[in-house]
This record gives structure tokens, C-alpha cells and sequence, in this order.
């Protein structure tokens, strides 16, 4: 055995006795040029909270929710500019349809599994009208996405409550992001391993603007798996096509947050860019794929009271379409690390009827790049 591959393998070993979960950028697996932020994920944009409720019961429940906060307040009075792209619509994304209208974000953003996007409505709508300054409220629009975890999941017992959701909303931090079977994550499989929940991050040089944005992903799709241009999933002998895994379909929910000054009409041009940071880790948005990105702004002054008493017009600074260019890197570059972080944090699980998924070979990944 090489002294280097002696190394990988201590290397590996002393942090798996250490019980320290590594990222896929611990192993100096390269992702782009950008710089990330302080915790490589979503809550590097400040304000924005994550917080999750996880479901691992007996023998068939592997789901959960997750909840993400543009910041911490009420976003009903106050709301931020949003968007949405979609990759490939075969999926059920709630509250797309006003996004798209009027170009806010008035809710968190949940994610959960196809069969409890209601619950996760009801626990939005239930969180909302309880804040303080909200008990005239008669319409909201809840923002739920979705992947189908029906393969571990026992999903058609629908065993997401609406309290749960509300604890997933209460439970939101703004420190380090959980990753991989927590969550909307909980069940999920991508690219034919275990997949979930993943998060990355880029800051800006000041140059630049010194702006930051970071993504959050569910990550429940197939394809050819590729890591930093490594052609995982043919070196690894798994990827879609193949006879151990027949198609590609599955789903993506990615959640894009940025400080930036950006309005609707450029948020929805980030948000089409983070589809290629998808597509540069080989996923293909099948036919059956549920490919939606949901993109928010939390600069200050960009936010929209719910009433006004009078007249107003607004007069507001955001940035010019010359300067969105560094803002599309920083968004494709996180998520492809962002998708790979979800593949790395996972762990195999066997679920509904007997259903195992197993977690990446981290160990032959980290032996090819040591090669090159």
C-alpha cells in the first residue's frame, strides 16, 4: 500500500472513531474557484434559518420536513423578493403560481415528501396565524416543495403532521446545517445511493460586491453521477440506464438565498442557473424528475410590507444586470457541492419493505482523486 493511500485510509478511520462527519471539501475534492462562506451553507446568508424534524419510526416511517427562513421575523408583513425556476415540472411545488405573479415570498420554504405537501401547507398556515401581527390574516400562500421517498418510506400512511411542520419552523437555526438522513432527507436516494439533504455556500470577493449566496438541496433524482468532473457514476458501476438502476426519474428541491439586491426578474436568472450546477453533477431532469428552484433575496431594503396606508412608489437600489455574472458562478458552483455534500453526509438505510439504499464508497472516491 502507498504511503499515500495509508494516509487516506488513517485518515478516514481516525474521523469515523472521532464520530466527525466530513464534507466532500474536507477531503480537498475541488469545487470551483469562488470562495465559500464561514459554514459552507444556506445560513451563511445572514438572517436565513434551517431547522428539520426527522421521522425514523420502527421498520417503514424514513421521511421528514424540512423548513428554511429568509430571516427571523415575520415574513407575512414583510415579505422578500423571490422566484421560481422550473427545471422539470413532474412534481407538486405549492405556492409557485403567486411567486411567479408577484414576485414575494410571505412564508418559510418546506420541504417534505410528495404525499404530505398538504401537511405541510396546514403547518405553514397554522405557524403564520399564531405570530403576533397576524390575527387579521384570512390568505396566505404556503410554499411547500417535494421529493417521493416512497421507496424507504412507508409514504402512503402519511405520517407528516402539521406539528410537525411547526416544529421544523421552530426547531430553525442559523448555525450549522445538519445534512444527509435528516429531514426532507430522511428517505430520499440520488443517483442510486443514499441521498438528502445538502448545503454549500459562496462569498463574494468585496471586489465583487462581497455578496453571499448560499443553497440548500433535497436530492432524490438519478443520472450520471459526476464529483468535480470524476466520472463517479461509471467508475462506481451505478448510474442510470444501467440494469441496477433503470431510469433516472426522482426529484430535486433547491432552495437558492442570496444578500443581494436582486429583484424577481434576476432572482429567477440565478435560479435557472442553479439547474446547471444540477446538470454539472450529471443529474438530467428525466421526464419523471420534479426539478424545482425557489430563489430569495434578504437585503433589507428590498422587502415588502404586506399593507401600506397610502400611495407609495417605490425606490429601491438593487443591482445591475452587468453585475449578475459573479452572482450565477457563486449560485452553480454551490450547488453542485451542495448536492455532493448530500450524497457525502448520508448513510445507508434500509426502510419500507425491506428497501436498502447504500451510502456512496466515500473511501474509492477519495482513492481516485488522490491518483490524478
Amino acid at each position: 500500500m502507498s504511503r499515500i493511500i495509508f494516509f487516506i485510509y488513517l485518515f478516514l478511520f481516525t474521523n469515523m472513531i472521532m464520530g466527525q462527519k466530513l464534507r466532500a471539501r474536507d477531503y480537498n475534492i475541488p469545487f470551483g474557484i469562488l470562495p465559500t462562506g464561514k459554514l459552507n451553507a444556506i445560513t451563511d446568508v445572514s438572517g436565513v434559518k434551517v431547522g428539520h424534524v426527522t421521522k425514523i419510526e420502527g421498520e417503514c416511517i424514513r421521511t421528514g420536513v424540512t423548513a428554511i427562513l429568509p430571516y427571523d421575523g415575520n415574513v407575512f408583513q414583510n415579505k422578500v423578493p423571490a422566484a421560481v425556476f422550473v427545471g422539470n415540472g413532474f412534481g407538486k411545488l405549492a405556492g409557485s403560481t403567486q411567486i411567479k405573479e408577484l414576485g414575494t415570498l410571505e412564508s418559510p420554504v418546506i420541504l417534505t415528501n410528495t404525499l404530505s405537501v398538504a401537511a405541510g401547507m396546514q403547518g405553514i398556515i397554522q405557524y403564520t396565524l399564531d405570530l403576533p401581527g397576524n390575527e387579521k390574516v384570512k390568505s396566505l400562500n404556503a410554499v411547500v416543495g417535494e421529493t417521493n421517498d416512497g421507496y424507504l418510506n412507508d409514504i402512503r400512511g402519511m405520517h407528516i403532521r402539521s406539528s410537525d411542520v411547526v416544529q421544523a419552523i421552530r426547531n430553525a437555526t442559523s448555525g450549522p446545517v445538519d445534512e444527509g438522513n435528516v429531514g426532507a432527507g430522511t428517505g430520499t436516494v440520488c443517483f442510486g445511493w443514499k441521498g438528502g439533504i445538502g448545503s454549500a455556500s459562496r462569498k463574494l470577493p468585496e471586489s465583487l460586491g462581497g455578496y453571499t449566496v448560499g443553497v440548500l438541496v433535497q436530492t432524490n433524482f438519478g443520472g450520471n453521477l459526476q464529483i468535480a468532473g470524476m466520472p463517479a457514476g461509471k467508475i462506481l458501476g451505478k448510474y442510470s440506464f444501467q440494469d441496477n438502476l433503470k431510469n433516472a426519474d426522482g426529484s430535486c428541491m433547491i432552495v437558492v438565498a442570496t444578500d443581494a439586491p436582486v429583484l424577481e426578474r434576476n432572482l429567477e436568472r440565478i435560479a435557472q442557473r442553479a439547474m446547471m450546477g444540477l446538470a454539472k453533477t450529471g443529474g438530467i431532469a428525466s421526464n419523471g424528475s420534479g426539478d424545482y428552484v425557489i430563489a430569495f433575496s434578504t437585503a433589507e431594503n428590498l422587502r415588502q410590507a404586506h399593507q401600506t396606508k397610502k400611495l407609495e412608489l417605490n425606490t429601491v437600489a438593487v443591482l445591475n444586470n452587468n453585475d449578475m455574472s459573479q452572482l450565477f458562478l457563486a449560485t452553480i458552483e454551490a450547488t453542485e457541492e451542495a448536492i455532493i455534500n448530500s450524497l457525502f453526509a448520508a448513510e445507508t438505510m434500509t426502510g419500507v419493505d425491506g428497501n436498502i439504499v447504500e451510502k456512496i464508497p466515500v473511501d474509492k472516491i477519495i482513492l481516485w482523486f488522490s491518483k490524478k
